[in-house]
């Protein structure tokens, strides 16, 4: 998707829109000021199949939309139809819910015939215009005039359409002179639907063999996962494998392995799920000096040395040089270091168990973390802590964490007002016998 623009939305029934009933079959209530406009003294009615219809705004494809317009007796065609979402979009500042240019996509027959695709329409409004706001509508084809139309209506949304959420479609049919000669209401609520694949997370996890296997998010937090794919084999030379970027399920995400010789080398994320990792490159040696090593969510390494200051290493065209910057001491009193997902900085937890937030602060050269924030305790009873991109449908980083058992769960991404997206409170279970790998992430 290449167009996008930034908008918000505003509930608001578009006044030019004939009244409608509610409770019942939808009807518009043709007023004498509007048969003097136009409309036809009789007016039939829409009526939607199977009741309000929920439209997933994600990657699970079209959901269909019927609903049957009765017309009164003696109506000329061609009969064209429109329908009205009760809704606006307004440019926002930043941070507005992107709304792409093909938010929904549609096609159409009636009576059984395929019209092929039909016109959406997704007007917004910068915020220095004063005109009266135009609702996001659809153009439904010209057909003859009979008894009664069926129309069959497909929708594909797209994650974007999330925003759109609760709404009500006022659909209006006009015979060959423009007079309204049926009217309705449709119901119809977007809904967040499953994230496309370079918003789904990927978790990593080497077996004792030594053996890669890779875990696609699937967007639905109660199966989290795909049935895991096989990478490769000889991983197990490998004394550290961090992330420099996320791992996403489309095969995106760099990242960095030492081997025992303290060599680092540096594997480019292809964009290919089923061969992720490009063939290696060498960084360099000296990197057992470092006892702990970490994504600092910006593609550039962070290193903890065996003093427990922590050094920054800048990332850039998929390279680490130096000169390294000190980033500060006293990191020797965390017992494990994760890169939160999505670019969001660290997290790191105590000897006492508590678990800390290290929101991401800037590029280099700036420093790579804001001030620490406590998240909660009770973080030792967990062997493995791993962050991830949004393994979910809420566009919020999350964490995976190992117990003592070898179950795996799953704590959701949340924003809270000072430490920003936290992994949450409460927890999921995904599943059991992860103990069989060394290593994750």
């Amino acid at each position: 998707m290449t167009r996008v623009r930034t908008a918000v939305v505003a509930a608001a029934l578009v006044a030019a829109l004939a009244p409608v009933t509610f409770g019942g079959p939808a009807a518009f209530a043709a007023s004498p000021a509007a048969v003097a406009a136009g409309t036809a003294a009789e007016v039939g009615t829409v009526v939607q199949e199977g009741g309000r219809l929920t439209v997933p705004a994600g990657e699970e494809g079209p959901v269909t939309l019927r609903f049957t317009a009765t017309l009164p007796a003696g109506v000329k065609g061609p009969v064209t139809a429109t329908f009205h979402l009760d809704t606006w979009l307004k440019e926002g500042e930043a941070g507005s819910s992107p709304v792409s240019a093909d938010v929904i996509r549609s096609t159409c027959s009636v009576n059984g015939v395929s019209y092929g695709e039909c016109a959406w329409h997704m007007p917004y409004f910068p915020p220095e215009l004063n005109d009266p706001p135009t609702s996001p509508s659809l153009d439904l084809p010209a057909v003859p005039a009979a008894e009664t139309l069926t129309y069959t209506v497909t929708l594909d949304a797209d994650r974007t359409a999330a925003v759109l959420g609760r709404l009500d479609a006022s659909v209006g049919l006009k015979d060959d002179t423009g007079a309204i000669v049926a009217g309705g209401t449709l119901g119809l609520d977007f809904v967040p639907g499953t994230p496309p694949a370079d918003r789904r997370g990927a978790l990593h996890a080497r077996d004792r063999d030594g053996v890669l296997w890779r875990y696609e998010g699937t967007g639905d937090v109660t199966r989290p996962f795909a049935t895991r794919k096989r990478v490769g084999g000889g991983w197990n030379a490998y004394t550290a494998v961090v992330p420099l970027t996320s791992p996403t399920a489309d095969g995106r995400g760099d990242l960095v392995a030492r081997d025992r010789a303290g060599v680092l080398w540096y594997y480019r994320g292809t964009g290919k799920p089923d061969a992720p990792f490009a063939p290696r490159q060498r960084v360099g040696g000296g990197w057992n000096a470092y006892t702990a090593l970490v994504g600092a969510g910006d593609g550039s390494l962070v290193a903890r040395d065996k003093d427990g200051v922590l050094w920054r290493y800048k990332g850039e065209y998929n390279t680490l040089y130096g000169p390294r910057q000190r980033v500060g001491g006293g990191w020797n009193a965390y017992t494990a270091l994760t890169m939160s997902g999505a670019r969001d900085g660290a997290l790191a937890r105590d000897k006492d168990g508590a678990l800390w937030k290290y929101n991401h602060w800037g590029s280099y050269p700036a420093p790579p973390f804001q001030q620490r924030q406590r998240v909660g305790g009770g973080w030792n009873t967990y062997t493995a802590i791993t962050g991830a991109a949004e393994l979910g449908r809420d566009e919020n980083p999350d964490l995976v964490a190992r117990d003592r058992d070898g179950r795996l769960w799953l704590y959701q991404g949340v924003r809270t007002p000072l430490s920003g997206l936290v992994p949450g409170s409460s927890r999921s279970l995904v599943g059991g016998g992860w103990n069989t790998y060394d290593l994750m992430f």
